[in-house]
């Protein structure tokens, strides 16, 4: 599937996760509910993905994308006041680690969640 066509789609799940539950919850259920989501609209997604960090050969950690989805796309969610400029560089920094070109950073925190949403290609 296209990559417009899954974002399209992962969007729309995001809204329906939104319109359900509101914002002000803890970011955690809105993954869960997300996941849900996903599944009854049969979108390919990894949970808590782990993604090594490599320091000249080296691994010296690791860190967690919330979701992958069709192994292309990070999906971050917070569920935050206001969104912080460190927000977009951990999501950039989570895309160039895992060579993804895509991610969408996504605040459950908004009265709407279209202004919540940012989109990331690189």
């Amino acid at each position: 599937m296209e990559l417009n066509k899954i974002t399209e789609k992962i969007i729309g799940c995001c809204i329906e996760v939104h319109k359900q539950l509101g914002p002000g919850l803890l970011e955690s259920v809105y993954e869960s509910a997300l996941c849900i989501e996903f599944q009854r609209n049969d979108i390919l997604f990894e949970r808590q993905k782990s993604l090594p960090v490599i320091y000249k050969g080296e691994k010296i950690g690791d860190f967690r994308i919330d979701l992958l989805v069709a192994k292309t796309i990070v999906i971050e969610l917070k569920s935050v006041e206001r969104m912080d400029p460190v927000f977009e560089a951990q999501i950039l920094s989570y895309m160039k680690l895992g060579t993804y070109k895509l991610g969408l950073l996504i605040n459950f925190n908004s009265k709407l969640l279209k202004n919540g949403i940012k989109r990331f290609i690189i």
